[in-house]
């Protein structure tokens, strides 16, 4: 070993003795940060990664790995030296790994230099630094490959031309066999051989941050058979003109043995996919826990199969062997349970026809176009998870991300692959168990307590209700067993000591059908196991079908195996119609009903008679309009219930249809709020850490006013990153970036909320301000770069806030707004117009009312009307140039959250999705660039210096020596 660093410090000091060492590190430094900065345009991708650090890496080398190397040897036969060297007894090996050494110190040093840019990146966002040293560990072993490559083909000429070319063109052949280019002409089986066998596409995978030994010994495979070869060749030199012996035959025995055996390892390695290393961020390409425990909830076999296409879109289809692996993943973690199938359906008619009928899966076209002529491919990429009778299917659309740094360059990956499998298979998995036995799934002891008055207090609609009810429980406790039991309880009994202990717990009061009704009964329901406590809703139509809903829906809650309903009450939208003139009216929420609806159930309510759906389990509340009295009661009592309530509201309204426009809009929920303890005030929040909004702007033309759109960072849209995020509650996890439009700023009364838990979700940056203007349009003139003055009242600002704990409820004490008003009656018994036909009258409305909530019950509160808008969303997306679903995430978080269903959000918070940079102006963004090329170059000339001065000491040492040696001499 001492004789390789020998040889390794001689050739390393040969490199810096002329220009080649010094050359190299400029031109790979300055390459690298041109693809970086100008060719891979980093700022305009607004991803705080390195990744296109690495993405023309397999390129760069071939050509200064062959610069490198092609001298080598070639230099050696061309001087005569070669047979010297030969002749030493210095065997062959050591100087082949010698010079190899050499050679790779050169790379890492220049790969030193380019640290920098990784660490100043880290400065504009949350960077993932398991990517980054995949892709330098990825980069170490590629460079090996590529120099086993280069010296072998030094070694066999004598010109340094022919040498550079030769290596040139053997490295490309690597890398041209498994890009999408070549593969694309072949199908997925032929595909994915080609490349296990391409160099770039081994690199690829590492630079994802998943170190697999597969990957990494098959460069070493590639260095080991290239250094055999070269060191045979070197060896055959040495007894070139000698007659074959048997020392002969064993080194052609032995060099034959070792190349083999470095080339079948490949295969015998290519099954085993357990050997890897997950270096990402909270293991994001690794199953979960989460994952394994809905695996094990399984009791029948679970089909997840595959269909894709042989020939499908040129980006879709690097994506299918990773979905292949994950797959694979799945069926270990199943333990048996699950079957995973992946086929072409194109090769299996009688699967292609039942895709199609039973499962409706049809192949898409897709647009693609070569340097000779366009074409269209129906091709399959589609995942069937299927459970009992119960399936779900994701397309290319459900399974993959979009990211677009210009119109021509395109980046397409999977999204959370493993989030949106789960998500499937927890549907199946819950809708099978909540086709079959109710109680299979919840294996916990229930209490059903009825708080009523006797029949003689009741009404004669609730009588008859009551013994549905009792029939209906006595079907629940044979299909329970002990897992389900009721009792009835009379308030009113016992001296009304039950009455006053429900009073004082839940906050039930004695109930009526009328304001002016004197008698007054009892009619609650409870379910409870351990310390939990559901309060039974009241069905609004006195039905048994609605009482059964309400009754199952409560049940529901105690379990995980079953799918949650979501009301959801928004504005009424219209729809736009060009055709006529018209621009569509209120703020549709498509994609958020869409994104909710692939987990929950999703149900509209208007909340305008007073009532939330019997089933509901959550309530979320969007940009609410001059709620009626009615609606705030069905909140708050819903809330009374221990029930959740999201409510998204400002108290401005944005107009976004032609110019932007602002007004003050109450939404009907202030004095609401302020009676929970909360307050938004009537202010909207400017922050410079800000995302960026495409704004009209004017300008003057020869006179005339120029009206156009203009990209800016707009403060109005406050940018939340993790350090203002609270990560502890799980309620922004995998957040990494949230825009807060048009927000105002929340405040809580420490007082009311003493005894409660509050977390303080969302904050804006420390130098954002509020301000209570109304113009909302930046001028730029004026305020310079931010468009707006900036205000005194500079600090963080509460944007979300979750309030948990105890509620009273804001009509204690008041008749209850359900109950009919003198007019109400005086209306209702009006005789109908002439010519009109008589309204079916209703049954008696029956008041229940709830002065105080339990312990669970939870008021989460974001100030924005507007971030869950589709325009909002579709806004962002355009400027992102990627699918902006980061509001939607936190909905999707607070739902869970809020339903303590913790599997889907410790998985969701492993997502993938992109982390932004820090909006920042581009005089920074120019800063960091210049940072980074001066760093370079400073660190270039530090690597000059340094090996001149260690070149100057070398020099002297050896004048020394040569100076005693000559004493010697004349001795």
């Amino acid at each position: 070993m001492r004789t390789i660093f020998r040889i390794a410090k001689k050739e390393f000091d040969a490199f810096f003795s002329s220009p080649i060492g010094i050359i190299f590190i400029g031109v790979f430094l300055a390459a690298t940060l041109f693809i970086f900065f100008w060719v891979e345009t980093f700022f305009a991708g607004n991803i705080t990664e390195v990744r296109p650090l690495f993405k023309w890496m397999p390129i760069l080398l071939i050509f200064l790995t062959a610069a490198v190397t092609m001298r080598l040897w070639a230099e050696e036969r061309r001087a005569g030296t070669l047979e010297f060297l030969l002749t030493s007894p210095v065997p062959p090996w050591s100087l082949v790994f010698g010079k190899f050494l050499a050679c790779l110190c050169l790379v890492a040093v220049s790969l030193l230099l380019t640290l920098p840019l990784p660490l100043t990146v880290s400065l504009m966002g949350p960077l993932d630094w398991g990517p980054v040293f995949g892709g330098y560990l990825a980069t170490l072993f590629l460079a090996s490959a590529y120099l086993a490559i280069g010296l072998y083909v030094s070694g066999k000429s004598e010109n340094q031309i022919v040498s550079l070319i030769t290596t040139v063109l053997v490295c490309s052949l690597f890398y041209l066999i498994g890009s999408d280019t070549l593969s694309g002409f072949f199908g997925n089986r032929g595909s994915e051989l080609l490349k296990l066998i391409g160099s770039g596409s081994r690199f690829n995978s590492i630079t994802r941050g998943v170190i697999d030994l597969r990957d990494l010994y098959y460069y070493l495979s590639i260095m080991g058979i290239f250094l055999s070869l070269n060191i045979y060749g070197l060896e055959k030199i040495r007894w070139a003109d000698n007659p074959a012996n048997s020392h002969h035959r064993r080194w052609q025995l032995a060099s034959g043995l070792i190349i083999a055996n470095f080339f079948v390892a490949n295969f015998w390695l290519a099954g085993i996919g357990v050997l890897r290393a997950d270096m990402t961020a909270g293991n994001s390409y690794s199953i979960s826990e989460a994952t394994r425990s809905y695996l094990s909830q399984l009791k029948e076999p679970l089909l997840i199969r595959g269909y894709f296409s042989a020939q499908t879109h040129p980006l879709l289809a690097p994506l299918v062997p990773r979905i292949r692996d994950l797959m694979q993943e799945y069926a270990v973690a199943g333990g048996g349970k699950v079957r995973v199938e992946f086929i072409d359906p194109l090769e299996h008619p009688e699967l292609e026809q039942e895709a199609g009928q039973k499962y409706g899966i049809r192949p898409v076209p897709f647009q693609t176009a070569s340097k000779y002529q366009a074409a269209v491919t129906n091709s399959y990429f589609d995942l069937l998870i299927q459970y009992g009778d119960q399936f779900q299917v994701l397309g290319f659309r459900d399974l993959i991300e979009i990211k677009a740094a210009s119109e021509e360059n395109i980046d397409v990956d999977l999204r959370n692959p493993e989030y949106d499998i789960t998500r499937a298979i927890k549907k199946v998995l819950y809708s099978y168990q909540g086709g079959g036995d109710l109680f299979a799934g919840i294996g916990k002891k229930i209490e059903f307590t009825g708080y009523m008055s006797p029949d003689g207090k009741l009404p004669t609609e609730l009588v008859a209700l009551k013994k549905e009810l009792q029939a209906m429980l006595a079907d629940m406790e044979k299909e329970g067993g002990t897992l389900f039991t009721s009792r009835f309880v009379d308030p009113d009994a016992e001296g009304g000591s039950v009455a006053q202990k429900i009073s004082r717990e839940y906050g039930f009061r004695p109930m009526a059908t009328s304001l002016f009704d004197q008698r007054s009964f009892w009619y609650y329901m409870t379910l409870v196991s351990g310390d939990r406590v559901v309060e039974v809703p009241f069905p609004e139509d006195l039905t048994k079908e609605s009482l059964k809903r309400a009754m199952e829906a409560g049940l529901k809650r105690f379990s995980a195996g079953f799918g949650k309903t979501v009301a959801l009450n928004s504005p009424k939208t219209m729809p736009p119609m060009p055709q006529y003139g018209m621009p569509g009216q209120g703020m549709p929420l498509e994609i958020l009903k869409e994104a909710l609806g692939k987990e929950h159930r999703v149900t509209p309510t208007d909340l305008s008679n007073g009532h939330t759906p019997d089933d509901a389990d959550l309530l979320i509340v969007v940009a609410p309009e001059a709620t009626s009295e009615k609606q705030l009661f069905a909140m708050d009592q819903f809330l009374m219930r221990g029930g959740t309530v999201v409510i998204a509201t400002a108290p401005f309204a944005i107009g976004l249809d032609r110019e932007l426009a602002v007004e003050k809009k109450p939404s009907g929920l202030e004095d609401w709020l302020g009676f929970m303890g909360v307050k938004i005030d009537e202010e909207m929040v400017l922050d410079p850490q800000n995302s960026a909004f495409p704004v009209p702007v004017k300008r003057q033309v020869a006179g005339f006013t120029v009206q156009e759109m203009s990209l800016v960072n707009y403060p109005y849209f406050v940018d939340i990153r993790p350090d203002s995020m609270n990560r502890e509650s799980g309620l922004t996890s995998g957040l990494n970036q949230l825009t807060m439009n048009w927000a105002s700023p929340i405040s809580i009364d420490a007082e009311k909320n003493k005894d409660r838990k509050v977390i303080r979700l969302l904050e804006s940056s420390e130098k954002s301000w509020t301000s209570a203007e109304t113009k909302i349009q930046p001028n730029f003139k004026v305020h310079g770069e931010l468009g707006f003055a900036v205000g005194e009242n500079q600090g963080k600002k509460l944007l979300g806030v979750a309030l948990e704990g105890r509620f009273a409820s804001y009509f204690s004490g008041k008749p209850s707004p359900l109950l009919s008003s003198p007019e109400d009656k005086e209306k209702e018994e009006k005789a109908p117009e002439p010519g009109k036909p008589a309204e079916d009258k209703k049954g008696p409305v029956i008041a229940r009312q709830l002065d105080k909530s339990p312990e669970s019950a939870r008021i989460i509160l974001f100030s924005s009307n507007t971030f869950l808008s589709d325009t909002v969303l579709g806004i962002s997306s355009s400027v992102m140039r990627t699918s902006y679903l980061a509001p939607v995430q936190l909905i999707a978080n607070t739902i869970d959250w809020s339903l303590e269903d913790r599997g889907l959000l410790a998985i969701r918070g492993r997502s993938h999705f992109s982390r932004p940079l820090v909006p920042m102006t581009r005089d920074i963004q120019l800063l960091f660039e210049y940072l980074n090329y001066g760093m370079a170059f400073i660190g270039l000339v530090l690597v000059w210096f340094v090996r001149k001065r260690l070149a100057k000491r070398t020099e002297r040492r050896h004048a020394a020596l040569l100076q005693e040696s000559m004493g010697r001499i004349s001795q």
